[in-house]
């Protein structure tokens, strides 16, 4: 059950991202964001006032419908008031905020929970968007519109293409962690997986008969986007495995205690924090090929690290190898933002911006249960602890290997001619 409180947030999370995307091509962005701070204003104060497991799942989904336009929201407007040249520095900046906040958070959670229970964890969230509403209300110009635009806009939105799509996601990740829904180990059950390939293709038909699809066409023919796309999710997908194994790892291997744990696990995201707005920079000088190759090959290598450290190696070299892989991340994070917002036109970059933040967080989905069900077979097959984590953590240096490659694919300059 607990699972599914996170899954509630996760899935209105990562299924909106296109929704709020494509809407800000035809509305408004501030409007959008103003309703989506207010929806997760909302979900806060119903998670603070949460009396079963139930209405805590439910506070979560709206905290997940509120937040998911932020991100392609933000990358989108970001992109539009930003040329080229000052892109990669201003998305960097931007991209810091969050793994700055995934540092400070758990040790405010953390207080605030062991002084006045978990309740007030959410706390923070709630006085941010207050003054996040305010600031925006005050401050972010309106984006200029003729009169009746946005209801004519949202009366031919594609809310077909969205149900299909929101059905061939939902049951590819029920797929990917199938045993609390229908009995059958993760990745096993293909009844989901044959119904999430007839979504996906019911989709790909839908969309092209659309005058106003929810992904337009050219998106979908665009090679560029669809590559950085790839790239920027097969990140996630080692990201997502390994901010799964690290508390399990710690704990069975090391037996930290839940405040050492909290400690060790910020480490990631503090190194992040601090090189990101650096690397949006480099790639204003130096291109993204550059800097995502280095920070793919920066977190294969830190995979290699674990899967050749045995169950004596020191919580030292632990965090420094974490700090490393944070470093890696926060080279090649603003870098993909700016490639992939640059390779189409500013009438559909809020469209990109939604499908492309979508298809990274299924990327962190399937690195996250990849990770589950490899840890799980190797445990099953016999093999020691040491040697079941060292085997799962080889199989997540695939997917960079993979991002390394498709990246060499990115030409220094990724802007289309508007």
């Amino acid at each position: 059950m607990t699972a599914w409180v996170s899954a509630a947030f996760t899935l209105s999370f990562m299924l909106l991202m296109p929704v709020y995307g494509r809407l800000s091509d035809g509305v408004d962005p501030k409007r959008l964001i103003l309703m989506g701070i207010l929806i997760y204003a909302s979900g806060a104060a119903l998670v603070m006032s949460a009396t079963s497991v139930g209405s805590v799942m439910f506070g979560n989904a709206i905290l997940g419908l509120g937040v998911a336009g932020m991100m392609p929201l933000g990358m989108s407007l970001i992109s539009s008031l930003f040329n080229e040249r000052e892109r990669g520095k201003a998305l960097g900046t931007w991209s810091s905020i969050g793994p700055a906040t995934g540092f400070v958070g758990p040790f405010v959670a953390g207080l605030l929970t062991a002084a006045w229970g978990w309740r007030t964890s959410y706390a923070p969230s709630l006085i941010v968007s207050v003054i996040a509403f305010l600031v925006i209300w005050i401050r972010v110009p309106s984006r200029e519109k003729t009169p009746g635009s946005t209801r004519a806009y949202l009366k031919g939105f594609d809310w077909g293409g969205f149900v299909l799509l929101s059905c061939a996601l939902s049951t590819f990740v029920f797929f990917l962690s199938s045993r609390a829904i229908t009995g059958v180990g993760p990745m096993s059950d293909w009844r989901l997986i044959s119904a999430s390939v007839v979504f996906f293709v019911s989709f790909w038909f839908w969309e092209r008969g659309r005058s106003n699809p929810l992904v337009p066409t050219i998106i979908l023919k665009n090679a560029p986007f669809t590559m950085s796309s790839f790239t920027a999710s097969t990140r996630m997908m080692a990201m997502g495995g390994l901010s799964f194994l690290m508390p399990l790892y710690l704990v069975d291997l090391h037996g930290l205690q839940p405040a050492e744990l909290g400690g060790m696990l910020v480490i990631n995201s503090g190194a992040m924090a601090l090189l990101t707005r650096f690397g949006g920079g480099l790639s204003d000088r130096w291109g993204t090929r550059i800097p995502a190759s280095v920070g793919l090959s920066i977190q294969m290598f830190v995979m290699v690290i674990f899967y050749n450290l045995d169950g004596q190696a020191s919580l030292l070299v632990i965090g420094m190898s974490l700090a490393f892989h944070g470093l890696g991340v926060g080279i090649m994070l603003a870098s993909l933002h700016r490639y992939v917002m640059g390779t189409v036109e500013e009438a559909h970059r809020g469209s990109a911006a939604g499908v492309y933040s979508m298809l990274r967080f299924v990327g962190a989905v399937i690195g996250t249960s990849v990770s589950g069900v490899f840890l799980q077979k190797n445990l099953d097959a016999g093999l020691d602890l040491v040697s079941a984590y060292q085997e799962t953590f080889v199989i997540l240096a695939i997917f960079p290997i993979a991002g390394v490659l498709v990246a060499q694919t990115m030409r220094k300059n990724s802007e289309v001619v508007t």
